[in-house]
């Protein structure tokens, strides 16, 4: 993959990722998006960051759950997969933040 395609790629994953969570977490998670890095706060002060990576052509995950992770972008799945086995970015997130916050979140 080149710089462009990943640029867009992962743009429009943190785009869809803040749309989805500030639609279905009815305001208890607060998302916000600047310079290439996605913030999210729950209510209980918890912090998620998700960034773009250009340099690796990933998009990394900071958890205060399960820590940290980088994914790549998977052809086969059309999906960000974790680099060190098959969790892929959107299942991970949904899980993680429904369990926070109470609300089902579907971010796939």
């Amino acid at each position: 993959m080149d710089a462009s395609r990943f640029e867009s790629l992962a743009d429009a994953t943190l785009i869809r990722l803040q749309a989805a969570i500030e639609e279905q977490a009815e305001g208890d998670i607060d998302a916000e998006l600047a310079a290439g890095i996605l913030t999210l706060e729950l209510e209980s002060g918890a912090k998620y960051l998700i960034n773009k990576h250009g340099p690796n052509l990933q998009i990394w995950l900071a958890s205060p759950v399960s820590g940290a992770w980088h994914f790549a972008w998977s052809e086969d799945d059309q999906a960000w997969v974790s680099t060190r086995g098959e969790e892929r970015l959107d299942r991970l997130l949904s899980g993680e933040l429904s369990q926070a916050s109470g609300h089902s979140l579907n971010l796939g």
